[in-house]
């Protein structure tokens, strides 16, 4: 076997073979980046893109022309690629291995359906979408957490007669700020009951064209519809366990979140305070947890996978946007200003890439996993 460049962390599967990639919602932000993203990826090549109706029919290139938001030119071997409808799914089954779902719509019944459309047709979904986060059968992964969910597709595909699709999900973008260090804790014995957030979160995470410019420059918007429910109650079932072919939230937890929308362009900032119940460790202790912190997507060395999945900085004025979004290449949550709370134990600060982690690179690495898992083959 030749020797792996450096670069190619745990890329061997490259040599056998490169996994066809199709990307539902091509043209919107999120399959913008999942493009981006996976321009040079060792596993995954694109070979499929799909949009609405209104957006099918020309090549790649024609569709988002004026609309490309990327630091970087669209790939070569995107250009060309011709657009198809996101409801042609015999288009879709011809030409790749599994799609990446991003799309959007108004009425998430319709993305859902669509979802287990394409499962049910044999191609696994690996989505960024809401739609399917509560499909009591469906895992909402983070793979340093929950991978020992993805144990249920093979019920899921008993329960609707699949075969070989199913679908795996990942959660929304305003909590994986904090969910990760969190369950590092956890994870090390303490238990935590009560967690209070206030989010500062980036204007991408509203896609393009996204919030007005006349709402954002100089101003906060302390409403994000939806976000403050999601950053609440999706931790519980991320951190909940499979009964009975189900999922059950975990019943030791509360959240209480404030979500706000600042004039930053990439970079979801959380402040985090947090109430043990029991034992309680010291300062230097949790930050030596978050520093030793890895999970299996580091021990099985998947390509898009964080050497550290959790930093501590100690400066004082630190994480922020623009100096920490972009650890490990967007995939680390960065940490700083761990301090006694005067109300509850602890509170910190916290940072991710809310585009990386929060989106596309989450969904890259969900299917890594799920490659090298052997879901996907």
């Amino acid at each position: 076997m030749p020797v792996l460049p450096a670069s190619w962390r745990g890329s061997v599967i490259s040599f056998m073979k490169k996994f066809k990639v199709g990307i539902l919602g091509a043209t919107g932000m999120v399959g913008q980046n999942y493009i981006k993203l996976l321009r040079n990826h060792p596993w995954f090549t694109v070979t499929h893109v799909a949009a609405s109706a209104n957006s099918a029919g020309v090549s790649y290139e024609r569709s988002v022309a004026g609309r490309w938001q990327m630091p970087v030119p669209i790939p070569e071997n995107v250009k060309s690629l011709i657009v198809a409808d996101v409801a042609n799914i015999k288009a879709a089954k011809k030409r790749c291995d599994f799609v990446f779902s991003a799309f959007e719509l108004p009425d998430k019944n319709l993305i859902k359906k669509m979802e287990e459309k394409y499962a049910a047709a044999g191609i696994p979904v690996v989505s960024n979408a809401s739609a399917n986060r509560w499909t009591e059968d469906v895992p909402m992964l983070i793979p340093e957490i929950n991978h020992r969910h993805l144990e249920i597709i093979p019920v899921q595909k008993i329960n609707r007669g699949w075969k070989k699709g199913f679908i795996v999900t990942k959660p929304n973008c305003s909590l994986q700020s904090y969910i990760t260090p969190i369950f590092a804790i956890i994870q090390a014995g303490y238990r935590i009951e009560k967690i209070f957030i206030a989010t500062l979160q980036a204007v991408s995470g509203a896609g393009y064209p996204g919030v007005p410019s006349l709402d954002m420059i100089g101003n906060v918007v302390p409403f994000i519809a939806g976000e403050e429910d999601k950053t609440e109650e999706e931790p519980l079932k991320i951190l909940g366990s499979i009964k009975k072919g189900k999922f059950a939230n975990t019943n030791f937890l509360k959240i209480s979140a404030h979500c706000n929308r600042v004039p930053v362009a990439d970079g979801h900032l959380a402040c985090v305070s947090f109430k043990f119940n029991g034992k309680k460790p010291k300062r230097e202790e949790i930050i030596k947890i978050w520093q030793k912190f890895r999970a299996l997507p580091q021990e099985l060395e998947l390509p898009f996978a964080p050497l550290r999945p959790i930093i501590y900085r100690r400066e004082d004025n630190r994480p922020q946007p623009r100096k920490d979004r972009d650890a490990e290449k967007g995939m680390a949550v960065t940490i700083g200003r761990l301090r006694k709370c005067k109300i509850f134990d602890y509170k910190f600060a916290a940072i991710s890439h809310n585009t990386v982690r929060g989106a596309a690179g989450g969904g890259i690495l969900n299917a890594e996993l799920l490659v090298k898992k052997g879901y996907i083959s």
